[in-house]
């Protein structure tokens, strides 16, 4: 068992990183093998729009991509990870995205992989659903089954989505934090990690099940 990591931060190993690795530790711990990629540390060329992958599942640049997707054929779940930048995900993680093209254009290859995603911005309610919205497309896309995951008890979210917003002192201004304070979107993160690692299982079962009846 497999599970993926992709940070599109422009900043290593900060806010975003952090609630990315409560989700990889959480599946670690349910027995998965896990590895956080950043991004800002691969050299990832813009997609160039010259369609080599319309007739076969193939890039014409070569790149720090090819290893990329190599990973993600190999896993079994992917949890994507970015920053609200103008109500949605970073330029990073959007070049990303579209130099996927050659694992959709001829078959979705990961098709049945299941995927998460997580998000950071400095306030609450105020970009951050697109981010995570244009993250669960770019799973819709590939025909990915995706985990929105949520911890027993009360609802304390939608998502592990975590912001720097503190509340307001009483003059009205605002109270920052450190986005790895926001207790909810962390416990919402590792209940992700343990969602993501169990449907995964369920769906290998069954593969494994309708394959021994055939």
């Amino acid at each position: 068992m497999k599970i993926l990591g992709i940070n599109g931060s422009h900043r290593p190993g900060r806010g975003t990183a952090a609630l990315l690795g409560a989700v990889l530790e959480a599946a670690q711990e349910q027995g998965a093998d896990v590895e956080q990629v950043e991004l800002a540390e691969l050299e990832i060329g813009f997609c160039i729009g010259c369609n080599t992958c319309l007739g076969k599942a193939a890039c014409a640049l070569h790149d720090d991509m090819d290893i990329l997707i190599e990973k993600m054929r190999e896993a079994d779940g992917i949890v994507l990870a970015s920053p609200d930048y103008f109500s949605s995900i970073t330029a990073r993680m959007k070049s990303f995205m579209e130099r996927t093209r050659p694992l959709h254009m001829v078959e979705n290859a990961l098709k049945g992989k299941v995927g998460g995603m997580v998000a950071t911005a400095g306030l609450d309610n105020c970009g951050i659903e697109e981010t995570m919205a244009a993250m669960e497309r770019w799973f819709a896309t590939h025909e990915m089954l995706v985990v929105h995951a949520r911890p027993a008890g009360p609802v304390l979210g939608s998502g592990a989505t975590a912001t720097g917003f503190a509340g307001l002192d009483e003059e009205g201004k605002p109270i920052w934090r450190s986005v790895k304070r926001d207790a909810a979107a962390f416990a919402c993160a590792r209940q992700l990690g343990g969602d993501l690692v169990e449907l995964a299982e369920r769906l290998s079962g069954s593969r494994s099940c309708g394959a021994g009846s055939a």
